[in-house]
């Protein structure tokens, strides 16, 4: 496989490697340990920046602050030799810039701030009456056919409709937040089209006018949601604007529900093709959080993230510049065997090591209680109430690296 994927010079650390190529995205892991036998840094010619494959390394990067998310706020594009957006793809990136996910301080540390009470364990910890609920519900409605596509039927609801009714967006619009939300996801994948820009313009338009509804209705009739909470959330007298308030809750319905999504799918299938007994995984809290986790490092549903480099600096014998980047390749760092023993096993009993699926430093993912929670609630049910539980074909994932998900899961009974 990697002769025919991954070409790669030890010489210069070059590595060229397709990221649409099947061979790659069906199972990326071979390529990134014959990658690692040879450098833990590597020049990716398909992406044009350095990347990085080892845990210590990822984990690092994240907490460094002369690395970051955005880098206007350090130099001018004439600076660092970044081009203006295309005009046609303004509206996506007048919403994109705005995203905590994309700001540094002190702009991020006043929007997370200010979204983060939300989403402190304690108050996460109320959905799980509501989590466990929507879990039976969904089974019921699959359950007599002994069969059913997981990523449908169940994975994608649950989250889905937990971070629209937190939002406070209602659940039977389900179908157009999905729709929106895959459109503008889309802009972030390797080797994006033309008529995918142009989609995740329209869905940007469309999401943000939907919200603004939402938003106005709320200004005028509070509710118990998140959104009437940001309306009037206020930290050292400063609050969101209009647009930093739509584009927050763009940000938390999208990373709401896709990593989640495919982070259960993954998950199970891992569980299935492990041959473990599904009842000793999820016998109590201990072994069930072990085994949530466990699947989160395995198979995690992102595997990349880019950072700017905010300074010229020297980072492993590399000479990195301002306003370059570097690529932190998360699906490698979680399968480091310098950190975790038979890394390539799926093995829910080793010793709890953090992994970097949810980023780390700043940027650690605000939604990982959410995202825990429903994982941690929802597959002890399925596997309950499916003992089962088997694959009915081969799962096979999508064509959209740098994220990694499924885009079935079939199974039976």
């Amino acid at each position: 496989m990697h002769a025919r994927v991954l070409d790669l010079d030890p010489a210069t650390r070059h590595v060229s490697l397709d990221a649409k190529d099947p061979a790659f995205f069906q199972n990326p892991y071979p390529a990134f340990e014959a990658i690692r036998a040879e450098t833990p840094v590597f020049f990716w010619k398909q992406y044009g920046l350095w990347c990085f494959v080892n845990a210590d390394d990822v984990n690092a990067l994240f907490r460094d602050r002369r690395f970051g998310r955005e880098i206007l706020h350090v130099a001018t594009r004439e600076e660092v030799g970044l081009p203006e957006p295309e005009p046609r793809l303004k509206p996506f990136y007048d919403v994109d810039s705005l995203s905590m996910l994309e700001r540094e301080p002190p702009a991020h540390t006043r929007l997370r701030t200010l979204v983060n009470r939300a989403f402190v364990s304690r108050q996460i910890e109320k959905l799980r009456p509501r989590i466990e609920k929507l879990s039976h519900e969904l089974i019921d409605r699959f359950e007599g056919r002994g069969e059913a596509e997981l990523i449908a039927d169940f994975a994608t609801p649950i989250p889905v409709i937990v971070i629209a009714e937190l939002l406070g967006v209602p659940a039977d619009r389900a179908d157009d937040l999905l729709d929106w939300s895959h459109k503008m996801v889309a802009m972030y994948q390797f080797g994006r089209t033309r008529e995918q820009e142009d989609a995740a313009v329209a869905a940007t338009l469309a999401f943000s006018d939907f919200l603004r509804g939402y938003i106005n209705e709320r200004r005028g009739k509070p509710a118990d949601d998140l959104i009437s909470t940001l309306i009037a959330a206020e930290e050292a007298g400063d609050k969101l604007t209009e647009d930093e308030l739509v584009t927050s809750c763009i940000l938390l319905l999208n990373a709401g529900h896709e990593a989640t999504v495919h982070a259960t799918g993954n998950g199970v299938k891992a569980i299935l093709e492990s041959g473990l007994d599904p009842k000793a995984l999820f016998a109590d809290a201990e072994r069930i959080a072990a085994t949530v986790e466990e699947c989160m490092r395995f198979d995690p549903p992102l595997h990349f993230f880019a950072r700017y480099v905010l300074e010229d600096l020297d980072y492993r014998g590399l000479s990195l510049k301002k306003g370059e980047r570097v690529g932190l390749v998360i699906g490698a760092a979680n399968r480091d065997p310098a950190r975790f023993e038979q890394a390539a096993r799926f093995d829910p009993g080793r010793p709890p090591l953090a992994n970097v699926s949810f980023g780390g430093g700043i940027h650690f993912c605000i939604g990982a209680p959410l995202a825990r929670l429903e994982m941690q609630t929802s597959m002890p049910i399925l596997f309950e109430r499916l003992p089962k539980l088997r694959l009915a074909g081969e799962p096979l994932y999508r064509d959209a690296y740098h994220f990694h998900g499924l885009a079935a899961l079939h199974v039976a009974w």
